[in-house]
């Protein structure tokens, strides 16, 4: 393999991990097109990375969980972009529409990342040019009622990469329920994403999406305003904690060696599972609303053990313009800085209804 070939492949492979959602650095890195667990919106974003359970008239979340699409997001369509690092961007569009003849509420998004452009040279550090790095996804999903309490929905995904000559193509799938007692306050959401991988390789073995397994459940306090969402992911791989020796052993000045107990270690484990959000929804329309989020997992991989920093807590924050909603989410991830994302949402059926 050539200088340029293994300089590529060592730039790509970083920028890989670092866009695996940072919360994901020893269990991420070994799957294809690990963009598809990227926050699809701000207000994901703002929540700490995941939102399951909840849909409402935001059509991006039908991403996150296919089963939480709805009427509601019929003729809606949502444009977001993340200011990522270094360069490095990405985001979606997603328009929704419910189909009444068969009861089927469905969406379609464009999902892309892109991650700028590279200098290309030669062994002897000659400059030959530039190219371009990116991953385009088409998704398109559908969500039914299936009794009073139960919604079912599905999402398919059809990935592409291109990384200098090679590309990759990949097939995908989100499957996913919602459970809502019309008397009760809360909702509760399993999803299984990702399911699939690569059928044209980027290299020469085929591999998996970045599947995950997630368990959620949001609740709404009866005297405030306020929503709170416990998401718990990664179930199907129970002990996602990198025992760090250098970390875990420590000598103190007496030169006593101390070592973290196992109940330690298994209490970090356990909210590495766990994502933590929080949602104030304020005016008679909900038209403000306040969010934040604390990812553990994001913040425990990324920390930097000798300095202090925000990683792992998010925060954003959303409101209406007449008929265009706009929401902003800051997403902390490492004392190297934050992730902005924008998004708009336009509600195309009234807007086609007037003219």
């Amino acid at each position: 393999m050539s200088q340029k070939t293994t300089t590529l492949s060592l730039g790509l492979t970083v920028i890989l991990l670092t866009l695996s959602l940072g919360s994901q650095a020893q269990i991420g890195g070994q799957h294809a097109f690990a963009s598809s667990s990227l926050p699809t919106n701000a207000r994901v974003t703002a929540l700490g990375g995941s939102l399951i359970t909840i849909g409402e008239d935001d059509v991006a979340l039908a991403q996150m969980n296919p089963a939480v699409t709805d009427s509601l997001m019929s003729g809606q369509i949502a444009i977001n972009h993340n200011f990522h690092f270094a360069g490095i961007s990405h985001g979606n569009l997603a328009y929704g529409r419910y189909l009444h003849k068969y009861k089927l509420a469905t969406h379609i998004g464009l999902q892309y990342v892109n991650f700028g452009s590279f200098t290309e040279s030669d062994a002897f550090d000659n400059i030959l040019g530039e190219f371009s790095a990116g991953e385009v996804s088409l998704i398109a999903g559908a969500a039914r009622q299936l009794n009073e309490r139960i919604r079912g929905g599905v999402n398919l995904k059809v990935l592409t990469a291109s990384y200098y000559s090679q590309k990759a193509i990949g097939l995908g799938m989100d499957a996913g329920i919602t459970y809502q007692n019309p008397e009760s306050a809360s909702t509760w959401a399993l999803v299984f994403r990702n399911i699939g991988g690569e059928i044209e390789p980027l290299v020469d073995d085929r591999r998996s999406l970045p599947f995950d397994v997630q368990l959620g459940m949001s609740r709404r306090l009866a005297h405030l305003p306020f929503r709170f969402s416990i998401i718990a992911h990664h179930l199907h791989k129970l002990y996602i904690r990198y025992d760090d020796p250098s970390v875990d052993i420590q000598s103190s000045f007496t030169g006593e060696v101390t070592q973290k107990s196992n109940l330690v270690k298994n209490i970090d484990n356990l909210f590495r599972h766990l994502t933590l959000n929080g949602e104030f929804l304020i005016g008679k329309r909900e038209q403000f609303r306040l969010r934040f989020g604390y990812d553990h997992l994001r913040r425990q991989e990324l920390k930097a053990t000798t300095f202090r920093s925000r990683g792992g807590f998010t925060f954003g924050v959303g409101f209406n313009i007449k008929k265009i909603k706009i929401d902003y989410g800051v997403g902390n991830y490492h004392l190297a800085g934050a992730t902005n994302h924008l998004s708009i949402r336009y509600d195309l059926g009234r807007f086609s209804s007037k003219v």
